[in-house]
């Protein structure tokens, strides 16, 4: 156990030294292309920071434990929108634009709805993932129109980094956030189980917050740079990726089953990315209580899961 709690300090280095690099590049590559940093941080860097979701779930499915697939999906998506949100508005205020308050995050509200109705019969069809797999489809078609109509102003005054050197950034960061990320899981599982907790309480809390870690130092190290728009952006793109993508492409290679999943995490699921929205509208920022109302909402869910 000692050796997993050393993986586990190593896990959590390798994920924040990741974030850090991914939002450099990132960052300097929307700078030069005159790309919106929210079209970043809701393509690139939420693509890459929900890898870890991506391939912890398909191989949870293909080994025949769905609802560890589906519950880590849950799980980070929560964490993404309550401790993730919660944790970079109390870090600093989280300015969000007027089109991400109008759109963004109603298509997120609007695939959390999805998902809620294709789960009634308590399964996830192959038809059912196809079905997620065509929102994913429309939502990137979406997202990069948006961009065509939205350059940013091109800034002189700023020195431009080398795109290379931007990409080996993103390419480093992002090895940093799945490989720290993925040993962190594997650490903090054998903890857990050392312990004695049972398997569905790990698939909710540690993989998933050990899989949303990369959202998590992505999103913070962002909003202490200023640059709230990836921030935001990440959440939302990864909330969107973690149910159309990762659980659309599980399910069309493996149907899922749904049996510890409950409605209480569905709604606690859709009811934080509303929350969300509702923050929003107060002068397009997520202040600094009102993220300290989500971290405190995260701990509560927490412990009524950990209770039951």
């Amino acid at each position: 156990m000692i050796l997993d709690f050393i993986y586990i300090i190593v896990g959590v280095t390798l994920v924040l030294l990741g974030a850090d690099r991914l939002t450099d590049g990132a960052s300097a590559l929307a700078r030069r292309f005159g790309v919106p940093e929210m079209v970043i941080g809701l393509t690139i860097v939420a693509c890459g920071t929900s890898m870890p979701e991506f391939f912890v779930s398909l191989m949870s499915a293909l080994n025949g434990t769905s609802d560890m697939a589906v519950g880590n999906v849950l799980g980070s998506n929560i964490m993404n929108t309550m401790l993730i949100v919660g944790c970079a508005a109390m870090v600093a205020p989280m300015v969000i634009s007027p089109s991400t308050v109008r759109k963004d995050i109603p298509f997120a509200i609007g695939a959390s709805v999805l998902l809620l109705l294709l789960c009634i019969d308590s399964a996830i069809s192959r038809l059912d993932g196809i079905i997620l797999l065509v929102g994913f489809a429309l939502f990137m078609a979406y997202t990069l129109w948006q961009a065509k109509g939205n350059k940013t102003e091109d800034a002189g005054s700023v020195k431009q980094q080398n795109p290379w050197l931007s990409v080996a950034y993103i390419v480093l960061g992002l090895a940093g956030l799945v490989f720290g990320s993925n040993l962190f899981v594997d650490s903090a599982s054998n903890v857990a189980t050392a312990l004695g907790v049972s398997q569905s309480v790990i698939g909710l809390t540690i993989v998933a917050g050990g899989t949303s870690l990369p959202e998590l130092a992505t999103s913070v190290v962002a909003a202490r740079k200023g640059q709230s728009a990836i921030a935001i952006g990440n959440v939302i793109g990864s909330n969107v990726f973690n149910i159309l993508l990762i659980l659309g492409a599980t399910a069309a290679i493996t149907p899922l089953q749904l049996e510890g999943i409950t409605l209480v995490d569905m709604g606690v699921m859709l009811g934080s990315i509303f929350l969300v929205w509702l923050f929003s509208f107060t002068r397009y920022t997520v202040e600094r209580w009102e993220g300290s109302v989500l971290l405190v909402g995260y701990l509560a869910y927490l412990g009524w899961l950990l209770y039951h």
